[in-house]
């Protein structure tokens, strides 16, 4: 039932009634399983170009760079970096005082090499009246940590990773926001040297991200050249989901129906309000120092040049397509490119006539494209590249995490298990059509590949419902295409002892 509070709510939210229906719809019937192909290989649409094949792409992004195409680099910069401090809190209320297990132990002795140990020894001269050596001398431990995540001295626990310092250099040390930064002058300026960078914040930390940016972005411009156009928005209170409990009803805290943020996949909106004609998408802890920078650079430039070029061909198969003007063969080989090049099949094409054809390759040609690295399978748990089967009965490429697959179903698990790639997150994508228009994300979405997480509140159980996320469902109707890329593209920080790893120092 609906009260007209909650009504109020849904206005200011600018969510419907529909969407909540619908919402609570997912809860109860849930979400299917994707209904997988094979697990992508080197063998079955994971491209690795050799050194030939490298330059051409290398060149081809050059070339594009020197266009007037708008070229932005999207960053999704909203999340807390409270679970890279998980060890920590819970080393900070056990009832032992010295370091004990593993992790600790490796923090407390390697502290000296991490790049914010400066700013931590005088948070500890502030809040504890002593410098790190003298706390750790006096067998003094937990003032350290509180003085690393507590609101009292750096506050660590409750801020972004974006903000975190991650890296020393001569001059400094040196956070994520900087580093992606100093990335996008390597890879994304365009003719006239501007780089455009986007992130994506929360509404609490919006002003911290603004202060660094109007601090050390002139200082970066001089440093490699280039003139920076930095820009911030937030996940829409539009896109959160309603929390329900365990009967699939509304779940109330305080009489006030209960929203939660829709996870990643809610971002689609805000790739969809960027104007731009090639996006590139990494996550903000996933950089490493300049000396490192080299592989990161080259990949990325490598598959924004496979994009482009993929992208002309599209692009003059559907003037083709759209003249009227093409024979049998040219046909058959616009189906070859679809099938071959872009990965996307469907078993009863073979029944069509060529004008039939033509409207189907219209179709799937003229959607947005993106390419994604994809880094050897190494045990990281995350997503990974697969082929599976569309509600259309297409087969293509998909970015799926494991709660997408039927783990319950022997041959489903073992291709999930035996994949010899996983996604590392680092995407180039193509947003407009062959006619210059912008085409409207949300469209591409896939409803059916949201997921069901139980969370609870106020000790009460609840349901949250995670939309599509980004590169999975959200991005389900793309043309996607995987490119092999060194696993020295692929550096993220899950936890603070992450950063004493030799790509972060």
């Amino acid at each position: 039932m609906i009260t007209t509070q909650d009504k109020e709510l849904l206005v200011k939210k600018g969510i419907t009634e529909a969407q909540i229906a619908e919402q609570l719809a997912c809860f109860q019937k849930g979400f299917p399983f994707l209904k997988l192909d094979a697990a992508a290989s080197i063998e079955k649409g994971i491209l690795a170009p050799d050194a030939e094949e490298q330059k051409k792409y290398l060149s081809a992004w050059d070339e594009y760079k020197n266009t007037d195409k708008m070229i932005v680099k999207f960053v999704p910069a909203s999340g807390a970096a409270s679970r890279m401090f998980k060890n920590l809190f819970e080393f900070l209320s056990a009832d032992y005082n010295e370091p004990t297990t593993k992790f600790e132990q490796t923090f407390f002795n390697d502290i000296k090499n991490f790049a914010f140990y400066d700013d931590l020894n005088v948070a500890c001269q502030r809040t504890a009246g002593k410098d790190i050596p003298a706390l750790l001398e006096a067998g003094e431990y937990k003032p350290i940590v509180t003085a690393l995540l507590d609101v009292s001295g750096l506050n660590y626990g409750a801020l972004p990773k974006g903000l975190l310092k991650f890296h020393k250099y001569p001059e400094g040390a040196r956070t994520p926001l900087e580093e992606h930064l100093a990335e996008g002058a390597m890879y994304a300026a365009g003719k006239s040297g501007k780089v455009n960078v986007h992130f994506t914040v929360s509404a609490e930390h919006r002003e911290l991200f603004k202060m660094l940016v109007d601090e050390k972005a002139e200082e970066f411009a001089k440093r490699y050249g280039v003139d920076y156009y930095i820009t911030f928005s937030e996940q829409k209170p539009s896109t959160d989901t309603i929390a329900a409990d365990m009967e699939n009803q509304p779940f109330r805290d305080k009489d006030k129906l209960l929203f939660r943020p829709g996870g990643h996949g809610a971002l689609i909106e805000n790739l969809n309000d960027l104007e731009a004609d090639i996006i590139f998408i990494k996550n903000i802890d996933n950089v490493v120092p300049d000396k490192l920078k080299a592989d990161t650079v080259t990949y990325k430039k490598l598959i924004a040049g496979v994009l482009v070029t993929l992208q002309k061909q599209t692009f003059e198969y559907l003037e083709l397509l759209e003249s009227g003007k093409y024979t049998h063969e040219q046909v058959v080989e616009i189906l070859q490119f679809l099938q071959k090049k872009l990965f996307c099949k469907n078993p009863e094409v073979k029944n069509l006539e060529d004008s039939e054809l033509a409207i189907y390759l219209k179709e799937k040609l003229n959607r947005p494209m993106r390419v994604c690295g994809m880094v050897k399978n190494v045990g990281e748990p995350g997503g990974g590249p697969f082929l599976a089967y569309n509600s259309d009965g297409t087969i293509s490429l998909q970015i799926l995490e494991s709660s997408q697959i039927d783990m319950d179903d022997p041959q489903k698990k073992e291709m999930f298990e035996k994949g010899t790639h996983f996604n590392p997150v680092d995407l180039v994508c193509a947003v407009r059509d062959y006619k210059g228009h912008k085409f409207d994300l949300v469209k591409y979405v896939d409803k059916a590949t949201g997921f069901i997480s139980y969370k609870s509140k106020n000790g009460k159980e609840l349901k949250a419902l995670e939309l599509p996320g980004l590169w999975n469902g959200a991005m389900s109707d793309w043309n996607t295409v995987f490119v092999e890329v060194p696993l020295s593209t692929f550096n993220p920080v899950k936890t603070v002892n992450d950063l004493l790893r030799e790509q972060h120092q």
